[in-house]
């Protein structure tokens, strides 16, 4: 059954409007454009990114401002807004810790939360993402040519019924997609925004610049990214991975900036995705309804670390630890330290 579509308030009044989906640990992915919750679990293209992300896991999603079924009258879009808006949707789901999910330009936007929110973040997973916009890392007068020229076409043909202009993204997003992944795509761009809103977003992305915010993320980080992605170039996976600490990169053999489920990228980045996280469709359930974070803390105490050391390990304060140890005696129904070293041998946790 579709999940039923739910509405919050950012901090400046724009409504947007999020879905859980699933169930298990929760997953936050972080609203990008060209998605819409009422469409995309019949589309060719997000379909199995939806069954994916929600395997083992309760994905929450979100359809950015000013696209999708989230408010349309905006004209505010920056990192501090899109932050807003998580923030926004993360209170109204009334999550404490969870994983996340940025990518394309949401990328940005997930480092940029979990340098603010290091405490809620217990992992971070980017894919085919930016610090820098196009326009902070490439100052040349060709780059400003080739930005303006996309934001005239975004202007003149997004909202036409002829496809002819909107082709233009779609053989960037997915130059591998068929026909009918293609025309899907050529009409979600229509439906998802307008043509003046789809500009100012474009031009709000080729200006984004989150490049101080990476050494200030704790949160274990996987960056992926397809090595030919003509949106966002492979050397932006390079840069997100080099700036945060112990971040680690895969590279994906592709070019299509939304893996399709047909190409062998994609088994590799559920492959990742699902070790990263843990769930996944056969993945068996090891450690209860644990959070990925609280499994952290289960290895270090069962090795015999203290709270004050596995804070320090974890980059988190005791007091935050301390409520973890409540909670994974409270879920897995176990009553002192020795029994959870127990418990995590028996299972292969240690």
């Amino acid at each position: 059954m579709q999940p039923t579509a739910r509405f919050c308030t950012s901090a400046d009044g724009t409504g947007i409007a999020f879905e859980s989906r699933g169930s298990g640990p929760t997953l936050v992915r972080v609203g990008t454009w060209l998605t819409h919750l009422r469409h995309d679990a019949d589309s060719p293209l997000w379909s199995h990114w939806l069954e994916a992300l929600s395997a083992g896991r309760t994905l929450v999603r979100y359809d950015e401002r000013g696209s999708g079924a989230s408010d349309r009258d905006t004209e505010r879009f920056s990192i501090e807004a899109w932050v807003e808006d998580l923030e926004a949707v993360v209170d109204a789901a009334d999550l404490r810790e969870f994983s996340l999910l940025g990518m394309s330009n949401a990328a940005a936007v997930a480092v940029a939360y979990a340098a603010r929110h290091p405490d809620r973040v217990d992992r971070l997973l980017l894919y085919g993402g930016f610090a820098q916009g196009r326009l902070r890392h490439d100052t040349s007068p060709r780059a400003r040519a080739e930005a303006d020229l996309m934001v005239d076409l975004i202007r003149t043909g997004w909202g036409k019924a002829n496809p002819a202009f909107r082709r233009i993204f779609t053989t960037l997003f997915v130059p591998d997609a068929s026909i009918e992944q293609m025309t899907w795509f050529d009409e979600m761009q229509r439906i998802s925004a307008s043509p003046d809103t789809a500009a100012l977003m474009r031009n709000a992305r080729q200006r984004i610049d989150v490049l101080p915010l990476l050494p200030r993320v704790k949160a274990p980080t996987l960056v992926m990214h397809a090595r030919d992605d003509a949106v966002a170039p492979f050397e932006q996976g390079r840069v997100l991975a080099a700036g945060i600490d112990g971040a680690r990169l895969v590279p994906l053999d592709g070019r299509n900036h939304i893996l399709l489920a047909d190409e062998p990228a994609w088994p590799a980045f559920t492959r990742e995705l699902d070790g990263f996280l843990g769930g996944g469709a056969s993945a068996g359930s090891a450690t209860g309804s644990l959070t990925a974070r609280q499994t952290d803390v289960l290895r270090l105490l069962a090795g015999g670390r203290s709270n004050a050391e596995i804070a320090a390990a974890l980059h988190l304060s005791e007091h935050t630890v301390h409520r973890h140890v409540a909670n994974i005696y409270r879920t897995l129904g176990l009553g002192s330290r020795a029994a959870a070293a127990a418990y995590a041998a028996l299972r292969g946790i240690v």
